[in-house]
């Protein structure tokens, strides 16, 4: 897939980079939610909460695996002259782009729990979850296969990791990057320089 240098950010990272962003701000506002009666009462938002956040977990984890799986298989080894992008790069890349989407999301959960107390909080800590869920699925497929997974930046910036504009995954071996399978903090090389892809592809 392509020559010459191009980035190339985590795949495992991308998915990764919605959790702790929806994580946090989805408990702070189910917790401002319990101080709201709100129109059906605490109890009745609680329940419907706590629905909601197995439902967006589960959710979450599972869609479109299908996508990423066959993304995986047909996966081909990077360039010879890459540059794997920082993990905490991808994350800010992320923020960024969604900031707004975020805050919007925050002031929705928080508005909601006037007629559904906490519900709409315990909604976004239930996305956040499945986020993670998938990462770590993720990650048991990179230790699996000795490989990890990533994607253009150019691509994954469209619309995610697993967009219909992404064209295919690249592998490398498991020490290239700074983070390990699944997308978690780790060490290895510096993003930035360009390095020989597939020092142990797994394929």
């Amino acid at each position: 897939m392509g020559h010459g240098v191009y980035a190339l950010a985590r795949v495992a990272v991308v998915v990764r980079a919605p959790a702790v962003l929806l994580w946090w701000p989805g408990l702070l506002a189910a917790g401002i939610g319990v101080l709201v009666p709100g129109l059906t009462g605490r109890t009745v938002g609680l329940s419907a909460g706590a629905a909601l956040f197995v439902i967006a977990a589960c959710v979450g984890c599972v869609a479109r695996r299908g996508r990423y799986a066959a993304l995986a298989r047909d996966a081909s080894r990077a360039g010879k002259a890459v540059i794997l992008q920082d993990r905490l790069v991808t994350l800010r890349i992320w923020r960024r782009a969604h900031r707004w989407w975020l805050l919007l999301a925050f002031l929705a959960a928080v508005g909601s729990s006037f007629v559904l107390p906490t519900a709409g909080g315990l909604l976004m800590a239930g996305s956040a979850l499945g986020q993670w869920g998938k990462a770590l699925w993720l990650g048991r497929w990179e230790r699996e296969h000795e490989a990890l997974l990533w994607v253009r930046t150019e691509a994954a910036g469209r619309g995610g990791a697993a967009a219909k504009e992404v064209p295919g995954y690249l592998l490398t071996g498991t020490a290239a990057g700074d983070a390990r399978p699944g997308g978690a903090r780790g060490g290895g090389a510096r993003a930035g320089r360009p390095r020989a892809g597939g020092a142990r592809a797994g394929r």
